[in-house]
């Protein structure tokens, strides 16, 4: 399989994701392929309602910190693949993933018959 336009768009796409990451969290000290969301700070003391809005604000972080790094995973996966030549091959029955379903979704893991 050709894989180079895949490989392309799969980069992009993480390049991507990672700057849209590092709007609402920052990379973990720990261990720096997970993402931290992070709360909006401001020096001067809040009133209530400020604090109620920075508190919904931190959450909605924690979700699309989730969601940004799940996908992210699921990018560098499909890249690790491509670098194993185990790329476009269905992860249930190993047949090759229809090209139509990898151009929908370059990060794919099962074919059409297999969807989750």
């Amino acid at each position: 399989m050709e894989t180079t336009t895949y490989k392309a768009a799969l980069e992009a796409e993480k390049k991507s994701l990672e700057v849209e990451l590092s709007t609402v969290a920052r990379r973990s000290s720990a261990t720096p392929e997970d993402w931290e969301p992070v709360a909006v700070t401001d020096e001067r003391p809040a009133e209530r309602d400020e604090v109620a809005d920075k508190i919904e604000s931190f959450e909605e972080n924690v979700a699309l910190t989730r969601q940004l790094e799940a996908r992210l995973a699921e990018v560098t996966s499909a890249l690790a693949r491509i670098a194993v030549n185990a790329y476009g091959l269905c992860a249930v029955c190993k047949k090759a993933i229809e090209p139509k379903r990898l151009d929908a979704n370059p990060a794919a893991t099962t074919c059409k018959a297999h969807l989750k």
